[in-house]
């Protein structure tokens, strides 16, 4: 499935690192930042983590929520979550229900070597649930200026 901008963002319902059940109805009327990547405790993605927990807050006043999802584990979420102090959900999909259903799960090439993985991808998602901003192109140490460059 190919996504785009101005296209209704798919449902979902996902347990966080604490063992919630998060849904994508349960922010109905809010702006959600949902980004995927590709594993736990990786450097590129402890990266980008990382960067979206230091600018939490400015997430927080311009009226996001932040989800982060991937295919690891809540054991996993857990683990990487309180290790790097992350003040958002992080949605463990090892079905990997999400990532198919935002087409973010995709064949991959590294060093040569062909595999399925996720794409590291971010959607935003407006209050009516459609999906007004799309990033494939994720420069982790600049994500949230990235995401703020196309919102302001």
């Amino acid at each position: 499935m190919n996504l785009q901008v101005g296209d209704k963002a798919p449902a979902f319902s996902a347990k966080d690192q604490n063992g919630n059940t998060v849904k994508l109805s349960d922010f109905e009327g809010e702006k959600v930042i949902l980004y995927f990547y590709p594993k736990d405790s990786t450097p590129t993605c402890t990266v980008q983590a990382c960067n979206i927990r230091d600018n939490h807050a400015d997430f927080k006043k311009k009226g996001y929520t932040v989800l982060g999802v991937s295919v690891d584990t809540v054991k996993s979420h857990q683990k990487f979550s309180a290790k790097h102090d992350l003040p958002f959900p992080l949605l463990a999909d090892p079905e990997h229900e999400m990532v198919n259903a935002y087409g973010v799960w995709q064949e991959k090439t590294t060093f040569g070597k062909t595999y399925m993985g996720t794409v590291r991808t971010t959607f935003e998602i407006d209050e009516k649930g459609v999906i007004s901003q799309i990033i494939t192109k994720v420069e982790s140490k600049r994500h949230a200026d990235q995401i703020f460059s196309k919102t302001d």
